[in-house]
């Protein structure tokens, strides 16, 4: 059990937290969520111990161990895999380690004898001797081939090095179990293997995630960090939605039925308070309107932006089409011979193992790359707009948001139009004269997607949209496409937004394409689709959604 109590923390004068007690319990999983900024990686920091808070303490369970997923990459290039997951249980590796020194030695003293036995005790105690093989079954279910486990880190990609650094915080059962944003650079598999893995947990996990998919998954409770503190709901990420957003509604219409109480006491008292027959009437509201206490509404960290794509013309019949396109990268074949047609009101997801093939498509049918060969033909009536993975190109200059949104708007509307439309995506005030070259990266996508709903286009190409953005975006973005009626083509790592978006799934693999007309989770438990893929593939490949 780890537990906080009166605990607040500060930034000159900005508060993070104030008086926050909460108690997280063995067996229950928390998502902690809230807005960009709220506090979630901060409040893991105090809950390790890594962040001192102004004021309260953190009180963990006597003999109770703390695991972190670590966010330094470089921490332990030095170290091979094996061992840098094994170190995730640092009391257990160093009596490793002891062991290894004592039964190096070439004089074994009667002292070494008693003090092996000692360590042997302890060793098995915390179930040493099963520790390679969980460290194995951890690196596996991780897609951490063995040839790559006594390689040292530092020969790692950043992908397979966040992958190690999971597994050691996984590693030798911790008590309480701190992870933020476990599923980055996890492909699809690793991530249904760690939603498995953690909803047989027996102890307490709190994790931070911006994987609807994952949060609902996993979590048996959300913590919900807002208001400058930390409110504690029973159930999944979507329980927890409809509960804060019915919560929400109910203090307003109660906030407005005090209001409208109040207005016409106000009234009475206004018009008949010099009437002396009805100055006692008068005398008596004055009473009840004392009585009536209109608490402020609280201003919640909490803001979704206005997402909302309208096509100045509908779809006509032909919309696109592909005919043996084939496309090499620096010598390596990304795309070959794709052949696809694009029908009306389809939503088509592109997932599959290979990032840069679906980037180089994207590319291509926007008219940023060329084919090598094969060709691709836009309907007549076809308006389309790109959003690229890859954005710093739009952001190369000095610019206000004001002058940066107006490059994009109708030559008729002025600062007022540019002002007002960034407002509706969260750049409100002084907000929106910031220079774009200091904006984050969850900013930039927003300004991307203002720039997407100026066009008016009717055929939208996507590229991993949702990266960078808090929960809240992703929930106004994902409602934005799901109420568009025209042509979508994206690709994302968001498991949910593919699911809620996509009615046709075209997965691109070495051995060509896999193309269905169906929504997400039913293309997964398709057994046909499975075993097509393992026939294009020769069984060497899975799906994923990186």
């Amino acid at each position: 059990m780890i537990s906080a109590s009166n605990v607040a923390l500060s930034y000159g004068k900005r508060v993070i937290f104030k008086e926050v007690n909460i108690k997280f319990t063995p067996g229950n999983c928390y998502g902690l969520i809230g807005a960009n900024g709220s506090g979630k990686s901060t409040f893991l920091k105090i809950l390790s111990g890594e962040l001192e808070p102004d004021k309260g303490e953190i009180i963990v369970g006597a003999r109770e161990r703390v695991a972190v997923l670590s966010q330094d990459q470089f921490a332990f290039d030095e170290e091979t895999v094996f061992n840098t997951v094994i170190m995730g249980h640092a009391r257990l590796y160093e009596i490793m380690a002891a062991r290894e020194a004592i039964y190096a030695k070439a004089d074994f003293s009667e002292e070494d004898g008693i003090r092996s036995a000692e360590l042997e005790g302890e060793f098995a105690e915390m179930n040493g001797y099963e520790a390679e093989s969980e460290a194995a079954v951890l690196l596996n279910g991780l897609g951490i081939p063995e040839e790559m486990r006594p390689k040292k880190m530092k020969e790692l990609e950043a992908g397979f090095k966040v992958r190690v650094l999971l597994a050691q915080a996984l590693f030798g059962n911790p008590d309480v179990l701190l992870l933020d944003e476990p599923t980055n650079h996890l492909d699809l598999k690793s991530i249904t293997w760690l939603e498995e893995y953690l909803f047989r947990f027996p102890n307490t996990v709190i994790a931070v995630s911006h994987d609807r998919h994952f949060l609902n998954q996993v979590c048996t409770h959300v913590a919900d960090i807002d208001f400058g503190k930390i409110q504690v709901y029973v159930g999944n990420y979507d329980f927890w939605y409809q509960a804060s957003q019915m919560a929400f509604k109910q203090k307003q219409d109660e906030t407005r039925k005090i209001t409208d109480k109040a207005n016409q006491l106000k009234e009475f008292i206004q018009r008949f308070s010099s009437n002396a027959s009805k100055a006692k009437q008068a005398t008596s509201r004055k009473k009840l309107l004392e009585k009536l206490t209109l608490d402020d509404m609280p201003v919640s960290s909490r803001k979704y932006p206005h997402v909302a794509f309208k096509p100045e013309r509908p779809c006509g019949d032909i919309i696109l089409e592909i005919t043996g396109m084939s496309k090499a990268i620096d010598g390596m074949p990304v795309l070959n011979d794709l052949t696809l047609a694009v029908r009306k009101g389809e939503k088509i997801a592109f997932v599959g193992d290979n990032s840069l093939a679906k980037t180089t498509l994207f590319q291509i049918l926007a008219g940023e790359l060329e084919p090598d060969s094969g060709s691709f033909r836009w309907g007549v009536t076809i308006t389309r707009s790109y959003f690229p993975k890859e954005n710093s190109a739009y952001f190369d200059n000095d610019l206000s948001l004001v002058e940066w949104l107006r490059q994009f708007s109708p030559p008729t509307e002025g600062e007022r139009f540019a002002r007002a439309f960034l407002g509706r995506m969260l750049f409100s005030g002084d907000e929106a004269m910031k220079k774009t070259s200091v904006l984050s990266g969850g900013e930039r996508v927003r300004c991307m997607l203002s720039k997407m709903m100026l066009v008016g286009a009717n055929a939208l190409i996507m590229d991993e949209p949702t990266n960078h953005l808090d929960l809240e975006s992703i929930t106004a973005l994902n409602n934005g496409l799901t109420a568009f009626k025209e042509v979508v083509l994206f690709s994302s790592h968001d498991h949910e937004f593919i699911d809620t978006l996509a009615n046709r799934i075209v997965e691109i693999t070495p051995g060509g394409i896999i193309d269905r007309s169906m929504g997400f989770e039913e293309y997964l438990n398709n057994e046909d689709v499975t075993e097509y893929r393992n026939e294009l593939c020769h069984g060497q490949c899975d799906l994923t959604l990186w």
